[in-house]
């Protein structure tokens, strides 16, 4: 028998918009809730662009076309909040307020309501009206600075280390909510903002710094050391080595072919230089295939490079059902996390 999911009884109210926003109110749809989503009349300019209209992240949701310039666009929009659990809106701080679609106007119609309410710099600070993308907000938490080699220029990175943490920051904060809302009959607001949930994730990167092993001048294994990097293959792609423990690197070495060095030596880092070059010319020697048939599941902490679509179609992927088939051809990213049973029950 297939478990229930968690929120098949909430109800959503999703207000258009791009990036993160849409993005939680997907991940809600994930876990069972449904939600409806209140559309302008016109694409935006930048959704057009960057193709964000182009149905993965409204597919599931009940779109309702609202002018929400209009009194009675507005009125139907309330009339849904009034039954919803939960209410999402990415708009610039203020906005939903001059619409009377604020906190304080929902609060009058619906008290239990839990109102998600997703920006970039969040809802108070000397930032909060500024204009912003992820690559700003990811900035601003200290997180870019990591991205990049010593004296280099940092990568733009992907959205997901902003825009989707922050949808998944938001999606955790409603969750939390509503089992309070549903234990008291008292709403709340959720501020999530794109730089606050970052500086959260990079806890780790904090105490790794504290440490003196990030961002000083000393050398650091998470950017100079010969196990723990992106290494260019024969075939001019690449893999990544994670062998931070010495029981991993000792084996990475074996793997390697390397009789020579001393494997308690890891951490000496007067020989990261070397070791580094030497490595690289051994993993420059075969593809990345190669590579992957000898060290894939073995505990180097190995994993080739793939792209969005090798990644859809690698066996572990697929295994774990990380990725939904479309009809277009297109990649969507499954759902998660998944559930199973506290107490399975055994089969007969």
């Amino acid at each position: 028998m297939s478990l229930r999911l968690p929120l098949e009884d909430i109800r959503v109210v999703e207000f258009e918009g791009i990036g993160p926003g849409p993005l939680a109110g997907r991940m809600l749809l994930g876990m069972g809730a449904s939600v409806t989503l209140i559309a302008r009349p016109t694409a935006g300019a930048v959704a057009t662009k960057l193709g964000a209209d182009a149905g993965e992240m409204e597919r599931g949701k009940q779109r309702v076309v609202l002018d929400l310039k209009s009194e009675a666009g507005r009125a139907e929009a309330m009339d849904l909040i009034a039954s919803a659990d939960v209410l999402i809106e990415g708009l610039r701080p203020g906005v939903m307020e001059r619409l009377s679609l604020g906190p304080a106007d929902c609060a009058r119609r619906n008290p239990r309501l839990v109102y998600g309410r997703m920006t970039g710099w969040g809802q108070s600070g000397p930032l909060a009206q500024a204009a912003g993308h992820d690559l700003n907000y990811v900035a601003l938490s200290g997180l870019l600075s990591l991205s990049a080699y010593r004296g280099e220029r940092p990568i733009v990175p992907p959205t997901v280390v902003g825009d989707a943490a922050g949808a998944l920051g938001l999606a955790f904060g409603i969750a939390c909510a509503v089992v309070d809302a549903r234990a008291t009959g008292q709403g709340r607001v959720v501020d999530a903002a794109i730089v606050d949930i970052a500086a959260m994730l990079g806890s780790i990167a904090h105490v790794v710094r504290a440490a003196g092993q990030l961002d000083t001048a000393a050398p650091s294994p998470f950017h100079d050391s010969p196990f723990y990097d992106v290494f260019e293959c024969a075939d001019s792609r690449f893999i990544t080595l994670g062998a931070l423990e010495p029981q991993f690197y000792a084996l990475l070495l074996d793997k390697l072919g390397i009789t020579d060095l001393e494997p308690r030596e890891q951490y000496d880092v007067r020989q990261w230089p070397t070791v580094k070059a030497r490595i690289q010319a051994i993993v420059k020697s075969r593809t990345r295939d190669e590579w992957a048939a000898l060290l894939e599941g073995s505990d180097v902490c190995f994993a080739p490079v793939l792209s969005v679509q090798e990644a859809a179609q690698h066996p572990h992927n697929l295994a774990r059902g990380n990725f939904l088939p479309a009809e277009d051809g297109a990649v969507h990213g499954g759902v998660a996390p998944t559930f199973t049973p506290l107490n399975p029950v055994e089969p007969s």
